[in-house]
C-alpha cells in the first residue's frame, strides 16, 4: 500500500526521503489499511506510535507474532528489502526489537510464531474467523 502511494519501494523511501518521511506515510495510510474484514500485516514500527496504536485498536483485533529473536533473524536475513534490518547490527535489531515487545505484548492475542509458517498462519486465520 504504501510502496504504490509511493511509486518506489519501503527501502528506497528510507534512502531517498528518511525514516521520518515512511513514518508520516504510514501513519496517513493506516486507517484505509484497516478495513473491515481486512487482515493487515503492519510492520514493526507501525503500532509504536501511540496514534498509531490507538486507531488499531480502535479499528482492529491485533495478534502478537510472538517469536525469539533468533527465530526472527533466520526469517529476515536474506531480505534485503527490510530497511532497518539492512541498516542496524544484529544486536542493535535485538534491542529494538526488546524496546518494541512491550507494545507487542498489549495486542488482543499472541500467538507462537516459534512454530512452522503455516501453523501459526492457521492459528491467526482460527482467531480472525472466530
Amino acid at each position: 500500500m504504501i510502496e504504490d502511494e509511493a511509486g518506489m519501494a519501503i527501502s528506497d523511501i528510507f534512502a531517498t526521503r528518511s525514516e521520518a518521511a515512511f513514518r508520516k506515510m504510514e501513519s496517513e495510510l493506516l486507517p484505509r489499511a484497516l478495513e473491515p474484514e481486512a487482515v493487515v500485516a503492519l510492520g514493526g514500527g507501525t503500532p509504536i506510535d501511540d496514534a498509531n496504536w490507538n486507531v488499531i485498536r480502535a479499528r482492529a483485533m491485533t495478534v502478537y507474532l510472538q517469536a525469539s529473536f533468533e527465530i526472527m533473524w533466520n526469517r529476515i536475513e536474506d531480505y534485503g528489502d527490510r530497511p532497518l534490518a539492512a541498516s542496524l547490527s544484529r544486536p542493535e535489531l535485538e534491542k529494538l526489537l526488546e524496546a518494541r515487545r512491550p507494545r507487542y505484548e498489549q495486542a488482543d492475542h499472541t500467538v507462537d510464531a516459534n512454530r512452522p509458517l503455516d501453523v501459526v498462519a492457521t492459528e491467526v486465520m482460527r482467531l480472525w474467523s472466530a
